[in-house]
């Protein structure tokens, strides 16, 4: 007698697709993607963010890091934050901080490694990069002015308008390819905090800038070298007022000039064109030998 064979079912597969869109809901952040729609490709602002496998390498490599930036101010800088007055304020605009989607992953984007993508893409190649932002920033934070205290506060502000606040006390990592992993984890999480620490070193806030500026404070704008009003930044600041906070606004892109409404007075430092890293040095220069900083 021959054994009948058992009639097997079919098996239940799983649906994959509704359990990536139920994760894709759970993170928002902000990140731009480009859809294609009949053919034609439409560029879409998304409010929602999927972490990958490889994201989230991404994001605990940037978490090690964050260990080692420093919480506790030191005497000076202490001083510097809760004295009124005599302080001096940088804003960095249009800074190319923007993250998208490449591949499977989201990535900082940098006209070096993604050339591809943002050829593709319609994108100006010249105009995609962070790494301004990074030199300037360490420029800044690396300045004797800063460790002596006279550094009241820092904001970027991106080329899409995310206003970022960072502070004075923040060790930001000194290689590129770490910077971009914490602007990849900031821009997505929207705040970064250091470890066993409830402040926040890295944020995101609310526009617009002049909000969080002093009511005292003179805000200064550098353009480009052809500017008609070209200043000697050590004579400049010796004329400004002690008492009033000064801000400096700086551009962080590769081409092109800021336009604000807020700044008060336009200048220019030199008659070459600089980097944003050396108007940066300069006005820390200038800034230093008339607090008599060494």
């Amino acid at each position: 007698m021959v054994r009948p064979y058992a009639v097997k079912g079919q098996k239940r597969k799983k649906n994959k697709t509704e359990r990536y869109d139920k994760e894709e809901e759970e993170n928002q952040g902000f990140v731009e993607e480009l859809e294609e729609d009949n053919g034609t490709k439409k560029k879409k602002l998304k409010s929602v963010v999927t972490e990958s496998d490889e994201d989230k390498d991404k994001a605990e490599a940037a978490a090690e890091e964050l260990a080692g930036i420093p919480v506790n101010l030191n005497d000076k800088q202490q001083q510097g934050d809760n004295k009124n007055g005599q302080g001096v304020i940088f804003i960095l605009e249009k800074a190319f901080l923007e993250v998208a989607k490449v591949g499977k992953s989201y990535q900082l984007l940098n006209s070096e490694d993604h050339a591809n993508f943002l050829k593709k893409n319609n994108r100006n190649l010249a105009e995609y990069r962070p790494d301004i932002s990074h030199q300037a920033i360490l420029n800044i934070l690396d300045s004797p002015l800063n460790k002596a205290g006279k550094l009241k506060a820092l904001y970027v502000r991106t080329e899409k308008g995310v206003l970022i606040e960072i502070k004075p006390h923040v060790r930001i990592p000194r290689t590129f390819k770490r910077f971009a992993g914490i602007m990849l984890q900031l821009l997505q999480k929207l705040s970064i905090s250091a470890v066993g620490k409830r402040e926040k070193l890295l944020r995101v806030i609310k526009n617009p800038v002049t909000q969080y500026l002093p009511v005292n404070s003179r805000k200064i704008g550098l353009v480009s070298h052809s500017s008609e009003k070209l200043v000697d930044m050590h004579d400049y600041v010796a004329t400004l007022d002690n008492d009033a906070t000064l801000v400096f606004v700086v551009g962080a892109m590769a081409h092109g000039k800021i336009e604000s409404d807020y700044i008060e007075d336009f200048i220019s430092i030199s008659g070459y064109p600089l980097s944003a890293a050396y108007c940066i040095t300069r006005i820390t220069n200038a800034l230093e030998r008339k607090h008599k900083i060494v």
